[in-house]
């Protein structure tokens, strides 16, 4: 997907300067300041799935506990 946003003068100037500054495009730039602002991506899918150790018929009691182990070995980058 393609996104265009059009931004101050004054702003593309400073973008360009980091840019130069880094020896990277404007665009890589722009493209990790936004990325910086968004909250990070969660994902938590089906709970009993992975290797948490737990079968289908203790999950649904388990579900809390199964959550924290997938989460405990994630990074964050993961999450």
């Amino acid at each position: 997907m393609a996104l265009t946003v059009r931004v101050p003068e004054e702003l593309a100037r400073r973008v360009e300067e980091v840019a130069a500054a880094r020896h990277q495009s404007p665009e890589e730039v722009a493209l990790a300041a936004i990325e910086a602002q968004l909250p990070p991506r969660r994902s938590l899918s089906f709970s009993a799935v992975g290797s948490s150790g737990a079968t289908a018929g203790d999950a649904g009691r388990r579900h809390r506990e199964v959550i924290a182990e997938i989460l405990e070995n994630k990074t964050a980058r993961d999450i």
